[in-house]
């Protein structure tokens, strides 16, 4: 029988847990990794190094991730449901794998790569739509030992190609085209775009989706099913030092230059089952759904390895929550029973803007826990989350992590310890988050407010930036010595809870009181008038800086009527936060710049309000460019 991965079940255990893990870490670790499959064992649990950024952790393991996703699994759960696909199209077949045939799949995938010539260390770029066999190929190349490289399908050719050139990647997989709501966009067009200035690249294999014609480059271009026709379902999986690579992700960099985050095998392996367990609490029985991108780290983790990890049975949706109607979440909720359900406050957001019939016509009986990520969820969609689509009755957990944590560093454990609304919660055992004043001194005690960072590596933590080590140390291992600096502004409260007030270049300083954007946008969304909001800061010649407010409105706004409107917004300001908070700039706009993952890019309404709008940086890879027009034109 193998050992049993330790959960958390009460709050007596997350204290008990937390205890340990600050008392004696390696010990600690060493007892959650200790069930998985290893073809030899660590010589030493921790290497740290906060200062110059080299932690290493499980130092001379020897494992494969896809042996401890798929294969450790097989005698136990062979049969059990490990992937469901649910298409763009509610009238389209689903498709579901057992861990069995997931296997299987994934050995096919891998053989096929291998036949292509892609060896160990060799980086894969992926652009493809969320299909099972992007799954699928992501799990094949960890199988062969090749670093994955997911690139949203959604991406500018200019996007891609400056991933793939900066990862030097030798081989993309992609598709004939993608079904996103009622559009179909032609993924391999865009992919050909961007190879024309990507010399590294000698092989594309082109997963049928569609069955559009597309055009084919011979020489370098084959069919995923025609590679696949012979190939054979078993492949061994390649041995893997704890300390190669797994992946990069590229997130956006404040120089405009992506950043490829590197996340290595055994480390990231050990936080994505740890964080997936005892946050979402998943039981033997349930499905489980995150509604993220693959092309994104929650698609990584809460997606894809964790729930594998873990033996649970995880949702892949290829469409869009409002097609072909807002009630398209929770139709596929009843459908599959749904037990646990994990999404963005934007798209919390957009679907409260529809009418609530919407959800009341469907049943979620099966729901018991709901979860929040991307960034901090206002008061306001946290309960109507919580009233509307778990019936008071499922905690609503709002996690707290960045791509380069890897996973889930603070949030409430389901039904475990206590939750708030707005507010993060508690770290997670093994997480030992302070809260610095700017001269870098640790703020004691609660009721306090500072820059969060991380005083003790953990499993899951950001390696380096590929091929630039030096812009990681500084980024996050060189603002404050012996910390890793997460970039985020924190207060933690009396309760000790920790509630995140946005990154640290957005707190505005007003007279001499620091506010967070977070904070009040928190209060501008509770106006009646207004769906969604961004604050930024900008140049004042008496507050030192002022508050310009970016809102979108739940119904277009006559020219007559915006004073009235901006009035009742600024009414809802004075009376939340105070009238020192007051927006000095209130501009109605019907789109913010975002990107596709629903980060706002406060960076360029910050230049908007600045008045610096000849130098915005790129802006292709946001979700919609042309809001960033709109926006200029209408600037106060």
């Amino acid at each position: 029988m193998p050992l049993q991965h330790p959960r958390i079940h009460t709050f007596d255990d997350y204290q008990d847990a937390w205890r340990r893990s600050a008392e004696n870490p390696e010990q600690f670790w060493a007892g959650v990794a200790e069930p998985f499959t290893w073809r030899r064992k660590w010589t030493s649990v921790l290497k740290a190094d906060l200062v110059g950024g080299h932690n290493e952790w499980f130092s001379g393991a020897k494992l494969n991730i896809t042996e401890n996703c798929l294969d450790r699994h097989l005698t136990t759960r062979g049969n059990k449901l490990a992937l469901i696909w649910e298409p763009n199209d509610p009238k389209t077949r689903q498709i579901r794998y057992t861990y069995r045939e997931l296997h299987q799949q994934v050995c096919m995938f891998a053989n096929v790569l291998l036949n292509n010539g892609v060896e160990k260390g060799d980086r894969v770029c992926l652009y493809m739509p969320m299909i099972p066999q992007l799954a699928i190929a992501v799990l094949a190349c960890a199988r062969i030992g090749a670093v994955h490289s997911v690139v949203f399908a959604g991406f500018s050719a200019t996007a891609i190609a400056d991933r793939v050139n900066d990862a030097q990647a030798s081989v993309v997989l992609t598709s004939d085209g993608l079904n996103r709501g009622p559009k179909q966009i032609p993924v391999k067009r865009v992919v050909d775009e961007a190879l024309e200035s990507c010399p590294s690249v000698r092989r594309v294999i082109v997963v049928e989706h569609l069955g559009w014609p597309v055009q084919m480059l011979e020489g370098r271009d084959v069919w995923y099913h025609d590679e696949a026709r012979d190939v054979s379902k078993t492949c061994p999986a390649e041995e893997m030092d704890a300390e190669d690579m797994l992946f990069i992700l590229y997130t956006s960099g404040s120089t405009g230059k992506p950043k490829g985050v590197v996340h290595t095998t055994a480390g990231y392996m050990v936080w994505a089952d740890y964080t997936f367990r005892n946050v979402f609490q998943v039981r033997e029985n349930d499905i489980y759904w995150c509604t993220a991108d693959v092309g994104w780290v929650t698609g990584h983790t809460y997606l894809l390895y964790g729930p594998l990890l873990s033996g649970a049975s995880t949702l892949m949706f290829e469409g869009i929550p409002t097609y072909p109607d807002a009630g398209r979440f929770w139709e596929v909720i009843d459908k599959h029973g749904v037990n646990v359900f994990y999404t963005a406050p934007t798209a919390i957001r957009s679907l409260m803007t529809t009418p609530l019939d919407n959800v009341l016509s469907y049943s979620l009986d099966s729901l018991r826990i709901l979860g929040s990520v991307g960034e901090p969820i206002n008061e306001e969609a946290w309960h109507w989350y919580h009233t509307h689509v778990g019936k008071g009755r499922c905690p609503v957990i709002d996690t707290w992590w960045q791509t380069e944590t890897g996973g889930i560093m603070i949030s409430a454990l389901a039904g475990v310890s206590p939750i708030k609304p707005a507010h993060a919660g508690q770290p997670l055992p093994g997480v030992q988050p302070v809260l610095l004043d700017q001269e870098g001194r640790e703020l004691e005690g609660n009721d306090v407010e500072g820059y969060l960072a991380i005083k003790a590596p953990w499993p899951g933590m950001i390696r380096t930036t590929y091929g630039d080590h030096e812009r990681a140390r500084q980024t996050y291992f060189g603002v404050y010595p012996g910390y890793y600096f997460t970039g985020d502004g924190a207060r933690r409260d009396h309760d000790g809870l920790y509630r995140i007030i946005g990154r640290v270049d957005d707190v505005i300083n007003v007279s001499g009181h620091r506010f967070g954007t977070a904070e009040i946008e928190n209060a501008l969304n509770e106006n009646d008038y207004v769906v969604e909001s961004a604050v930024v800061g900008y140049p004042h010649d008496v507050k030192g800086q002022g508050i310009y407010a970016f809102v979108i409105c739940n119904k277009p706004v006559a020219e007559g009527e915006k004073a009235r409107v901006e009035a009742s917004i600024i009414e809802t300001i004075v009376a939340q936060i105070g009238k020192i908070a007051k927006p000095d700039k209130i501009q109605i706009v019907s789109g913010l710049p975002k990107t596709r993952s629903g980060k706002i890019m406060r960076r360029i309404l910050r230049k908007v309000a600045e008045g610096e709008t000849s130098n915005l940086g790129d802006t292709t890879t946001l979700l919609d460019p042309g809001v960033v027009d709109e926006i200029i034109r209408g600037r106060k």
